[in-house]
């Protein structure tokens, strides 16, 4: 025969194979640490808590930005908005996407690596102006939107206390805040008049009736948003088939940066694409700051990690002088006495890293993958952070990045733990080591 079959164990490297010294080794170090149970499992014991601890502390710490994330979002201008370049700092209708960019806006959203990630897009005409009736008048925030979009779109359709939002054909209609309302004494059917400037600079007004009035819980909004329908709203401003803003709510904030990228990649120099973070600074800066704020806690716990397992493989090392001076006798080097204590380490942490996370994961979803509330916590209700609405029950978020970050930061910890305990194992004198009565 002038080809042998090949045998599956003549693919692996031949330091690997059954049989080979560093093979040997391996089932050393898998022995030793089953023969030393109790060290071991107090040692595995404090690795798997801690990962699943940790895993579950990521799990909240994710659905909480998601939350924040998302109460902002759907009350803002979404995870991603198309403007016109100079809209974000005038606010000006002059700064507005006309149809034919909208077009080639909604287009590009519709792209395949796009559409699926998305889960509402809504147009908006926006512009300040003032909302007065036969009580008083005060600056307000008139939003133009499409009420079929919207619905889907905002949180502010569920927080409805008197009437109804927006119907798609409404005209005349007007959906306010109950701050507002209070403010200019308005109720469900009361007539208020809607004034800005108009795309061709002149000041103008509109009559509308209130078909609604909502509560958000932010103080800002509930006293100055207006919602009225973009189409009376383009026919009032001298605006028709336009949009300030085209906005885009996604599935999960963590496909922000993708689907910015694709969209940006497909659409001309005349548009602008903002990505949440652009929008909303103070809460992107808050949710990096909780982020840091996470990961000192995990250098910390991974500290006490590390320590644990340096004591035990240490302790071990200390403890089995005698054996390691027979395993030098019978021929292993001290170098090959290093690696099968350094092996021992390794082979501790990833069986508790592994642990850790199956333990993490199925508790933290079997427990609670509805949610955690912290409303005792919290306060009853919905609250504020940043301008964006929070609601006191977290809901965990599971993220395969996350899952793969810890459980390597957990190998990585075992390994340079293992390190001096391997380095005093290999620096053992046999002739003492031998002397040394247990």
């Amino acid at each position: 025969m002038t080809n042998a079959a090949v045998r599956p164990r003549d693919s692996l490297p031949k330091t690997l194979r059954p049989g080979s010294r560093a093979w040997i080794f391996f089932l050393l170090s898998v022995r030793n640490v089953l023969r030393n149970a109790r060290r071991s499992l107090l040692t595995a014991a404090a690795m798997t808590f801690g990962l699943a601890v940790l895993l579950w502390i990521r799990a909240l710490t994710d659905g909480a930005h998601e939350s924040w994330v998302t109460g902002a979002v759907r009350i803002g201008t979404g995870h991603v908005a198309i403007q016109a370049p100079g809209f974000a700092r005038s606010g000006r209708l002059t700064d507005r996407l006309s149809a034919a960019q909208l077009d080639t806006a909604e287009a590009a959203l519709r792209a395949p690596d796009v559409a699926p990630l998305i889960r509402a897009i809504a147009p908006r005409l926006e512009v300040s102006g003032l909302a007065s009736s036969a009580e008083a008048a005060v600056p307000a925030r008139i939003e133009a939107v499409d009420p079929a979009a919207e619905a889907v779109f905002s949180s502010l359709p569920a927080s409805t206390v008197g009437g109804s939002f927006l119907a798609p054909g409404d005209r005349l209609a007007a959906y306010v805040g109950v701050g507002l309302a209070r403010r200019l004494a308005l109720g469900v059917g009361s007539r208020m008049v809607l004034t800005a400037q108009g795309a061709s600079g002149d000041i103008t007004g509109q009559l509308v009736r209130v078909v609604g009035t909502f509560q958000s819980g932010v103080p800002e909004i509930d006293e100055g948003l207006v919602y009225v329908p973009i189409a009376t709203a383009r026919a009032w401003l001298g605006t028709p088939a336009a949009a300030t803003t085209l906005a885009v709510l996604l599935r999960s904030s963590y496909a922000t940066e993708r689907v910015a990228r694709a969209v940006r990649r497909r659409l001309p120099s005349g548009i602008a694409v903002l990505a949440w973070q652009e929008a909303a600074p103070e809460l992107a800066s808050a949710v990096k700051i909780d982020d840091w704020s996470g990961y000192a806690f995990l250098a910390i716990l991974y500290v006490i990690v590390a320590l644990a397992i340096l004591n035990a493989v240490l302790m071990s090392v200390l403890n089995r002088r005698r054996e390691f001076g027979v395993l030098q006798a019978l021929g292993l080097t001290a170098r090959e006495t290093g690696w099968v204590v350094f092996t021992e380490g390794v082979v501790l942490s990833a069986a508790s890293g592994i642990l850790g996370i199956v333990i993490g994961l199925s508790v933290t979803w079997l427990l609670w993958r509805h949610g955690m509330d912290f409303t005792a916590l919290m306060g009853s209700g919905d609250i504020t952070f940043s301008g964006a609405l929070v609601s006191p029950v977290i809901v965990p978020v599971f993220r395969v990045q996350q899952v793969l970050f810890c459980l390597a930061a957990t190998l990585v910890i075992g390994v340079v733990a293992s390190l001096y305990p391997a380095r005093a194992a290999g620096r053992i004198d046999v002739a003492e080591a031998m002397k040394f009565d247990r």
